[in-house]
């Protein structure tokens, strides 16, 4: 059985929508999971029995986008009533209210059944309260209409239970899509499968476009590598939405090739330049002996887009799905082409075969403490990506390369990532540390110490000497290295930069056990892969949730963790899959 199947396999059924929305609902518990709608940007945490309301804004705290400090339903007396049932779709309070959205803009406030109530809700802290009451003789609900600037209207209605089939039918067509996997791994799918649904945002300058966000609370944009967790998520249930994330996050090369780091809702963030001017200086690249800190700083992230866009595809004509565009695949592998050269053609930076990350955000590790000495900085990592992106690049031009160019043309073409990928492959095996077993990382030329998961990287080339196989392999039983309880940090246990719960530098994150498994059985290890895949979607559920990053040592989620996190929501779906339907 393949974990991360080079080939995908294909999902058999949809999940009961109803049966998998309330499946999802047993884990709103309004704390680590928001009620939200798909394309809303209001989103709504308990305090007590109490909600608070909030917006949702590009890299914007929730304390910065408090809508309302306080929502209550009271009985008729005038005392709360407390949370009593969350589903997708609705908040009961008691035994007689319910709310629900009336639209991505507002909510509804209504009497499920006869009797009168009480809703009251305070602006900001130390305003005082403001209520309305519904039911005989008043209106039967009330609606709350924000927005974007956060002004609130509040009127009447009557059309509560309209609003309530209509949220109820919104993510019912969500979850019938939810794809089916065993039996122990259901619950916590359909509940991934909602934090995918309940992260869909509108961005105003991409038209129509749905954005899948990595979180609603402050990543509220779309991440160039976040999107291609994604889309390999949503793949297994929604290869549309899939195409779409890979769509975006390929829409804006600049002229030179660079695909951007972020599409947000005020542009594109592909530079320091980008940035507002007092964030600039802070993300200058340190000075060295190849890279000019005066000079704007590219920003992306780490080519894995042939990567997503095979699975796609392939999940695509897995499901007989016919509604790939053939001059969408192509155009998506000429754009994916000229990111791949622009790799080689400007982040080389010291011209020796092998490009760099020009900035600690261009690889997705920010903190990783392979990134506390000088830049650029040479990383296995990096290598590992570029070589398995020409190969993936050598197989898609060959099945998808425009009709008129000829055979010939196309095998050139196919032959020239082969070829390079082979020197980029030769080049990585110079980073290869024989005494220390493990690959190392470069800091402008310098030799870095760290013991990191970017070493664990070049298994996705599959292309490794066994012997190098094996000690990573061996890397992984290590208890002063990866063999943390639960695996795989990301950095080993035994480098004195360890901390276990911050960020990138001790934390078991969902995406690089992924692609770790991936490159496991790439190098052939199918079981050792398993394995991974296993432990991963089991600490996801041991955590109650797809946190951003875990603890390696309790398997919690760490401290300063996002919860409801899209990749680690998309990849437990992908692996979820895998686990279920590979034999």
């Amino acid at each position: 059985m393949s974990v991360m199947p080079v080939s995908t396999r294909r999902v058999v059924g949809r999940a009961d929508a109803a049966s998998a929305a309330a499946r999802a609902g047993a884990h709103l518990d309004l704390v680590r999971a928001p009620f939200t709608l798909p394309r809303s940007r209001i989103l709504m945490l308990r305090d007590g029995d109490r909600l608070r309301v909030h917006t949702s804004e590009y890299e914007r705290s929730l304390s910065e986008c408090v809508a309302l400090e306080a929502l209550e339903v009271c009985d008729a007396g005038g005392v709360p009533m407390p949370i009593t049932r969350v589903l997708p779709h609705v908040i009961e309070f008691g035994d007689g209210v319910t709310l629900t959205f009336a639209g991505a803009s507002a909510w509804s406030v209504g009497l499920r059944r006869g009797g009168d109530a009480l809703v009251r809700w305070t602006r900001r802290s130390g305003d005082e309260a403001e209520e309305i009451r519904i039911g005989e003789p008043h209106a039967a609900s009330v609606v709350f209409r924000l927005d974007r600037s956060r002004n609130l209207e509040v009127a009447p209605s009557e059309d509560h239970g309209e609003h309530l089939e209509a949220t109820r039918r919104v993510w019912l067509d969500w979850f019938a899509s939810c794809p089916v996997v065993r039996p122990d791994l259901q619950d916590m799918a359909a509940f991934c499968w909602w934090v995918l649904g309940a992260n869909t945002v509108e961005l105003p300058h991409l038209g129509d476009a749905r954005a899948v966000v990595p979180s609603k609370i402050g990543y509220v944009g779309l991440w160039q590598w976040d999107a291609y967790f994604i889309a390999v998520g949503l793949r297994h249930g929604h290869p549309e939405l899939a195409r779409e994330q890979l769509d975006v996050a390929l829409r804006f090369p600049t002229a030179d090739g660079q695909l951007p780091d972020v599409m947000h809702e005020e542009g594109i963030l592909a530079s320091s330049d980008d940035l507002p001017a007092a964030d600039r200086e802070t993300l200058r690249r340190a000075g060295s002996a190849v890279a000019d800190p005066a000079a704007p700083v590219p920003l992306t992230k780490p080519p894995l887009a042939a990567w997503a866009l095979r699975k796609v595809l392939e999940a695509d004509s897995a499901e007989d799905v016919s509604g790939v565009d053939d001059d969408w695949a192509r155009r998506m592998i000429g754009t994916i082409r000229r990111s791949q050269d622009w790799w080689f053609a400007h982040s080389d930076l010291d011209s020796d075969g092998l490009p760099e990350y020009g900035h600690p955000y261009s690889s997705g590790l920010d903190d990783s403490p392979v990134f506390d000495g000088p830049l650029p900085t040479t990383t296995p990592d990096l290598a590992a990506y570029l070589v398995r992106q020409d190969l993936e690049l050598a197989e898609l031009v060959e099945q998808w390369s425009a009709e008129p160019e000829p055979a010939a043309g196309r095998a050139d073409a196919a032959s020239a990532h082969r070829e390079r990928a082979t020197r980029t492959l030769e080049r990585l095996l110079t980073l290869w540390d024989e005494p220390r077993g493990r690959f190392r990382s470069l800091a402008a030329g310098r030799p870095v110490d760290s013991d990191t998961i970017v070493g664990l990287m070049p298994l996705m080339t599959g292309g490794l000497p066994e012997a190098i196989v094996d000690r990573l392999v061996a890397a992984l039983d290590d208890p002063l290295r990866f063999a943390t309880p639960w695996p795989i940090p990301t950095v080993a246990v035994g480098d004195p930069d360890h901390a276990p719960q911050r960020m990138w530098r001790g934390p078991v994150w969902v995406n690089t056990n992924a692609l770790v498994a991936d490159g496991l059985e790439r190098s052939g290890h199918a079981d050792r892969a398993r394995t991974l895949a296993e432990r991963t979607v089991e600490l996801v559920r041991h955590a109650g949730g797809p946190h951003e990053y875990f603890d390696p040592n309790t398997g919690e989620r760490a401290a300063g963790a996002t919860t409801a996190f899209g990749w680690s929501a998309a990849l437990f779906i992908d692996l979820a899959v895998a686990l279920s339907h590979g034999d």
